[in-house]
Formats: structure tokens, C-alpha cells, sequence
């Protein structure tokens, strides 16, 4: 997945604004922002999403990534690692972002809220890939987290803890926040229990394998075409493969993902008979005012119970 975003290019000197994205404390002149808030700084809308809510109205948050646009190549311009200086607090995930995490390296930021910290990233066993050429290899694991809830839930809580050391006069209203966010989560998590306990297929194919933990968690199995790279093209021996699966299994759907073209999706969908619908990673949104995490995250459950047949 590539950013083509010339408001995201890249810079040598970029690299080191991502290590900004910290949180400004109100608790001190140097750790809070002119219009006493905590400048917090981050790097994929999860993360922006959870640390507004965390935050509430202590906060002001700058997400380095525009809305729609992609984040895994995400590189800093000059004007951005001069904004990052200025941060509070930088809240990213290691391992998805390289700019970011040299940046953040180099920067030694004192308030760091780094997302493995609170849920270690893993391989998923039994995962099917497909063809990875021209992707992306996440060498530290899947960094797609955010897509269970559940874990989610512990980045919220990691950044409850870095908000309040850096603005410990707002840390009981960070920490009631973050509980109405935990609980709202857990919540979430059990309509993707009930909601899929009664499907009648549990394997589901989709362009991009983000979806492992979503997949781990709800007792699914993800087939991914293209691996990490949505819009790859398959190689022959993975069309034959993938075949033999959609009718081994009985798959009905192929999913795609919005801000990807759907072409290999469409036409592998037209070859096997199959229909088409969207799975959306909530890598970023194209409208937060309009979409959140919870409605993108709702509506990815009401597809999926569509595609499995749910009961």
C-alpha cells in the first residue's frame, strides 16, 4: 500500500517530526500548548481516534496522515519535523511507519505513547497470505491491531497513562475517558461475538490481509489474494489456489478495500461467480467527521455476517 500523497512526501528531514507526536501536559508552561492543551502528535487514525477520545477537550491532536490517505509509507516533510518538535506527545506503532520510528528514535521524545507496548504484535498461525511482492513486509508482526477491539482497549489505557504523566492536573478526566472508551470497546467486542456466532462459513477472502486479529479473535479464517499489497497482481498458481478454496469452502464473498482498486477483486469475483463488497481496515477514514472507528468497525461486522451467512 503506497502513499502517493504529495502533502505526505517524503524528507530526510522529515523523519525526524514523526518523533514529535507526543502529548503536551497542562501541568507545567513547557508541557502544555499556547492555548493550554497538550500538543499530541500521531501517525494513523486509530490512534488519532483514540487519543481525542482519551483526551476530550485537554487535548489538541495533530494525525500526520490526511484522512483517506494511506499511512504505511508515510515519510515527513521539513515543515512536519518542525511541528513534531513542538509536540507533547507522539502516539504511533512501531513497526508500521519507518520514518516514524527513526524519527522517533533519533528525537528521544520524553512522552512517548507507543501502541506494541500495551499489545505485542504476532504472526497469525495458519494465516493465508498470498503473493507478497511489492508489498510491505512488517518484519516486528501484524501491525493491524486495532481492527480487535479488545486490543484497542489496551492502547487506550497506554495512553490514559502518558496523558496523565504528562498532564497529571487532567488525569482524573483522562482516566474516566479512557474507562467510557474501554467500556464502549468491550462492548463492541461482543457484538462481533454474538453477531458472528452463527455463521454458517468461517473463511472469508480479502485483497489485503489486515484482518488477522480480527480474524483470531471472532474464530475466523482470513484468505488474502495479494498479501500485504491490495493491489498486486496475483500470480497464476495463486488464482488456481484461491479457486480451490472459494469452492473448498464455500465462499460467497470477495472483499476489497475502499481506498484500493476493486479490479482484482471484481475480476476475480466475475471469474468465480462470486460478489464483491467492502472490508475496510481503518487504516485511515476519508471523513472522520463522518465515519469513526465504531461505525466503520460496525459496518465491517454487518458485511461479514452478510458474507458468512449468518443465521
Amino acid at each position: 500500500m503506497n502513499v502517493r500523497d504529495p502533502l505526505i512526501s517524503a524528507s530526510v528531514a522529515g523523519v525526524a517530526a514523526l518523533v514529535v507526536f507526543g502529548a503536551t501536559g497542562c501541568a507545567s508552561d513547557e508541557a502544555v500548548g499556547d492555548d493550554g492543551r497538550v500538543d499530541a502528535t500521531t501517525t494513523l487514525y486509530p490512534l488519532q481516534y483514540v487519543t481525542e477520545r482519551v483526551g476530550g477537550t485537554h487535548v489538541k491532536v495533530t494525525n500526520l496522515v490526511k484522512p483517506g490517505a494511506e499511512p504505511h509509507d508515510l515519510e515527513l516533510s521539513a515543515r512536519q519535523t518542525g511541528e513534531l518538535g513542538d509536540a507533547d506527545l507522539v502516539v504511533y506503532l512501531k513497526g508500521l511507519q519507518p520514518a516514524v520510528d527513526e524519527a522517533v528514535e533519533q528525537a528521544g521524545v520524553d512522552h512517548v505513547a507507543e501502541a506494541t507496548e500495551y499489545s505485542a504484535l504476532v504472526e497469525h498461525e495458519g494465516e493465508e497470505h498470498g503473493d507478497e511482492e511489492g508489498g510491505h513486509d512488517h518484519d516486528h508482526g501484524d501491525p493491524h491491531i486495532w481492527l480487535d477491539p479488545t486490543r484497542l482497549a489496551k492502547v487506550a489505557e497506554g495512553v490514559r497513562d502518558e496523558l496523565s504523566d504528562v498532564d497529571p492536573d487532567h488525569a482524573d478526566d483522562y482516566r474516566a475517558n479512557a474507562a467510557t472508551l474501554v467500556k464502549e470497546l468491550k462492548a463492541l467486542d461482543r457484538e462481533f461475538q454474538e453477531g458472528l456466532a452463527t455463521v454458517q462459513n468461517r473463511t472469508f477472502v480479502t485483497t489485503h490481509s489486515a484482518f488477522g486479529y480480527l480474524a483470531e479473535r471472532y474464530h475466523l479464517k482470513q484468505v488474502a489474494i495479494n498479501g500485504v499489497n491490495p493491489e498486486a497482481e496475483p500470480s497464476p498458481a495463486r488464482l488456481a489456489d484461491l479457486e480451490e478454496t472459494v469452492k473448498d469452502e464455500k465462499v460467497t464473498t470477495i472483499f476489497f478495500e475502499s481506498q484500493a482498486s476493486p479490479k482484482t477483486a471484481k475480476t476475480l469475483a466475475k471469474d468465480l461467480g462470486l460478489r464483491t463488497a467492502v472490508l475496510n481496515p481503518l487504516e485511515s477514514v476519508s471523513d472522520p467527521e463522518k465515519s469513526t472507528y465504531f461505525t466503520v468497525m460496525r459496518q465491517n461486522l454487518k458485511e461479514l455476517r452478510v458474507a458468512l451467512e449468518a443465521s
